[in-house]
């Protein structure tokens, strides 16, 4: 199995944590690093990681607006095994975890684990309480997939002009046919961030939910409809609403075995989670307006696309025949700068999904 992991640093205060996950990693998988560093640093990777992970850079002819794509893209043309995983850099499998996605991908074209964070600072069981809620509901979206390269090929990779790339190759794998599957039990560690970066990624989560029109609407209506029973003095209904959250947090926590990785406590934080997705949410549909989020020095206007508009645009390779084209070193070529991982705190990123 090779394990694809997209970067890009703005400084090294991890290095030392991260050298030590792919000496570990490696007894197991064969790594691939995709560094969109700065030169200084990515000569500083090179040596720190050399002997322990194929050490690269962007493929040149990949100019997506969303830099984690590209690095993804380059990753699996230089991948030879089959059963391929592609993780943030903060996402932490353990032997267990890597054996159990193997042998899913035997079954799947794509596979979609929970992520649990290490640690539980509060802005880190603040961020649970959403995935509480999607587990409630369905699934979560993680920081990290497990692929089948060849259908990867066949589907001429996927659109990185999008904010929300997770759910874009997601949804790219369902147009084209792909089985997914969604183990709510193979449970992954990720590191929390820090709570600067938390706070910078509240409107950007927000914007994801343009994919997922239905829930963009349930967001917006909730800041309306506590105002008026604020105004009105109807508390009742906000004390239900406040119970639901907590309810229902609940049984994401406890759900396939939940409960000894998330922490208790974190159920409490799904009102004020929701509270504040629907605050954010109005200001991502004013960036909307406005021409989008801004993201690494642009606005990207699109969070993903849907898969009826995936199905009917077909393969991706067919509008950009260089996406998969096999790879050589003279491609691999410097790219304007981009961070990937979802919640590592560092000074620019994407963020995590929401």
């Amino acid at each position: 199995m090779d394990y694809v992991l997209p970067l890009r640093w703005e400084d090294d205060s991890g290095i030392e944590e991260l050298t030590a996950y792919l000496r570990a990693v490696r007894r197991h998988v064969r790594v691939i690093v995709v560094d969109g560093s700065p030169q200084e640093l990515f000569e500083r990777h090179a040596a720190a990681w050399r002997g322990l992970a194929a050490h690269v850079r962007p493929a040149g002819d990949l100019r997506f607006a969303n830099g984690k794509v590209n690095g993804v893209i380059t990753g699996m043309r230089l991948a030879r095994a089959e059963h391929v995983v592609i993780a943030d850099d903060d996402v932490r499998y353990d032997e267990r975890a890597l054996a159990r996605m193997d042998a899913l991908l035997a079954g799947a074209d794509l596979v979609r684990p929970q992520n649990h964070f290490t640690r539980s600072p509060w802005h880190a069981r603040w961020d649970t309480a959403r995935t509480l809620l999607n587990r409630a509901f369905g699934a979560d979206y993680p920081g990290t997939l497990g692929v089948r390269r060849s259908f990867f090929a066949r589907m001429g990779g996927y659109d990185g002009d999008v904010l929300f790339e997770n759910l874009e190759l997601i949804r790219t794998v369902r147009a084209h046919g792909g089985r997914e599957l969604r183990p709510l039990d193979l449970y992954v560690p990720r590191l929390p961030p820090g709570a600067a970066r938390f706070w910078s990624q509240r409107v950007r989560q927000a914007y994801d939910d343009l994919a997922q029109p239905a829930r963009m609407a349930l967001f917006l209506s909730v800041l309306p409809a506590v105002a008026a029973c604020v105004l009105r003095r109807r508390y009742g209904p906000v004390a239900a609403g406040t119970g639901v959250a907590v309810a229902l947090a609940e049984i994401g926590r406890r759900r396939a075995g939940g409960a000894r990785v998330f922490p208790r406590t974190a159920v409490l934080f799904a009102p004020v989670w929701v509270l504040e997705r629907a605050t954010c949410s109005w200001l991502a549909l004013g960036a909307a307006l406005c021409g989008g989020v801004p993201y690494a020095g642009r606005r990207l206007r699109r969070a993903a696309h849907s898969v009826r508009w995936l199905r009917r645009s077909g393969s991706l390779a067919a509008r950009n025949p260089a996406a998969l084209c096999e790879p050589s070193q003279k491609g691999l070529a410097d790219e304007s700068p981009q961070r990937h991982s979802a919640t590592v705190a560092r000074s620019a990123g994407i963020g995590s999904p929401s």
